[in-house]
């Protein structure tokens, strides 16, 4: 890339740093220090401010880079990120957030604990929430080194590395200082320029062919070398069964997993009501819905005008598609147009990174702080005490995220996120359900659907040829791999659910009914909810 390339992106991404930074500042300056102001905000935001805000926790860079990349080198097989991402927000529409909201204070576990011997729930919620974080992250870190990669116009290690580094420490910044209300507005800003900059290039793609879009649809089948079974499924997840049950098992891992996921559901106690957490899920999937089907238009967008061999060229995975595709549609290398919409387009997408990381540090760190250390304690914490060890977590999860981030720099940041929601769905959704729906369920159960989920689907990804035994591997030179399936879902959600229920119908204590008759109260009516 040229050196104006460079000049006008930094500037953008200083831009939008020193701005975020600023809402940091601001807001750490007006923080009165409380558990509740740091982990919710206060609850004082409204359903459309927080529908923004949940649509910026979502709309992550595996969204904008990821999917983008997978629809230009994969065609239809593509489009499967896309629906399953999109369609997950009816599960959490129907059967999660409200319940959520009335249920909880900050955390998933405070929805389970709130029937159940809180020690060992809180403890198997809270290392299953910060793991699921931690995963996500990755996914952002790499994100973040591909893009800035690109826009060094570097191919080797370091500056991917040092990105990664910077990432890491600005996410640390923003959730230390401002606590949930900093990262919320950096939330929304972040989505109005991110849906912006999606509308902008959706129109210039369209413009370039006309409006005609079965003609895009034929130039991106003809350039990709595939013809018309680029357009048809099975060119990723056809062929052998192995393939097949993959793509069974990512499929199950998106509807399922976004219920589970731990930022977004800590968005629902940052609005008053119950009935704020179900309009701010209707806007969010406006928001979202209307992004992703512009996603769709720009992956085969950048098949039809860039092609994927470029994209290959550029980054194997297919993470630098849509600023190659801005490149060229700005009118091409060195043109005015192409350097401002390159530059542009990368400074969204480093803005979507930097935001995105800041709302699954903050849930992870509150979910150390107020579900792992206050039930390590012998004696209650106090809120500030927590606060205080949240923002430590903070900087150890951010550690942790840097070094896998750098391990994992060569993998599909759509395909990492897919991996993170495999995690969640399988330990997260299980005792999350279990705990709102079943009226007999225990402690014992909801510990065992945790760990029965968690276990199976991190060791699975361990033996799978993510890790090892693949040229694309983790650990290429090395081939330990037992199990044939990237995405362990199709395996491990069921045994989330089948773990929770041996547990129950094993275990030796009697459910609690009147606790779960309160609880039930509360979820469905929002009586006594805080």
């Amino acid at each position: 890339m040229t050196g104006d390339h460079q000049t006008l992106g930094l500037l953008l991404f200083g831009a939008f740093v020193a701005v975020t930074l600023g809402i940091t500042t601001w807001v750490s300056r007006k923080r009165h220090g409380s558990a509740e102001e740091f982990y919710v905000g206060g609850r004082l935001f409204s359903p459309m401010e927080n529908g923004f805000a949940i649509a910026g926790d979502y709309m992550s860079a595996a969204s904008f880079l990821g999917i983008s990349g997978l629809i230009a080198l994969f065609g239809y097989d593509g489009l499967l990120y896309s629906v399953g991402f999109l369609v997950a927000w009816l599960v959490v529409l129907f059967l999660v957030a409200e319940l959520v909201r009335n249920c909880g204070r900050f955390t998933l576990a405070d929805v389970v604990a709130a029937r159940m011997a809180e020690r060992p729930v809180r403890i198997a919620a809270g290392t299953s929430s910060v793991t699921v974080s931690v995963l996500y992250l990755v996914a952002q870190m790499v994100g973040a080194g591909s893009l800035v990669a690109l826009l060094l116009g570097e191919t080797g290690e370091s500056a991917q590395a040092w990105t990664v580094v910077g990432v890491g420490a600005l996410m640390v910044i923003y959730v230390s200082m401002g606590g949930m209300r900093a990262t919320t507005w950096i939330q929304i800003v972040k989505a109005v320029l991110l849906l912006g900059g999606t509308v902008a290039l959706t129109v210039l793609v369209l413009v370039r062919f006309h409006g005609d879009v079965d003609r895009l649809l034929r130039t991106a089948a003809e350039r990709s070398g595939h013809g018309a079974a680029f357009l048809a499924p099975g060119l990723k997840y056809g062929g052998d069964w192995t393939a097949r049950l993959d793509f069974m098992s990512l499929g199950l891992a998106l509807v399922l997993g976004t219920a589970g996921l731990p930022h977004i559901l800590s968005r629902f106690y940052t609005v008053p009501t119950a009935r704020s957490a179900r309009r701010s899920v209707v806007w969010s999937i406006g928001l979202i819905g209307g992004f992703y089907l512009m996603t769709i238009v720009l992956g085969f967008g950048a098949a039809a005008i860039v092609g994927p061999d470029a994209v290959r060229a550029s980054n194997a995975a297919g993470n630098t598609a849509v600023p190659l595709l801005a490149l060229d549609l700005g009118g091409g290398a060195g043109s005015t147009g192409g350097t401002v919409l390159f530059a542009l387009v990368a400074a969204i997408a480093f803005a979507t990174i930097l935001a995105v990381v800041a709302g699954i540090t903050l849930a992870s760190s509150a979910s150390v702080a107020h579900d792992l250390y206050a039930s390590l304690r012998r004696k209650r914490a106090e809120p500030r005490g927590e606060v205080a060890v949240a923002r430590v977590a903070a900087v150890g999860i951010g550690v942790v995220a840097i070094g896998l981030g750098l391990l994992a720099r060569d993998l599909n940041v759509a395909f990492l996120v897919g991996l993170a929601f495999a995690v969640a769905a399988s330990a997260n959704l299980p005792v999350l359900l279990y705990s709102l729906f079943w009226r007999g369920f225990t402690t014992r159960g909801a510990v065992w659907a945790v760990y029965g989920g968690l276990v199976p689907a991190l060791g699975l990804v361990l033996l799978s040829p993510v890790v090892s035994g693949d040229p694309a591997s983790l650990f290429p030179d090395l081939d330990f791999q037992l199990f044939p399936l990237d995405n362990p879902g199709l395996v491990s959600i069921p045994s989330g659910f089948l773990a929770g229920w041996l547990g129950t119908v094993t275990s030796a204590e009697a459910a609690d009914e009147a606790k779960h008759a309160e609880t039930e109260v509360r979820s469905l009516t929002g009586a006594g909810a805080v």
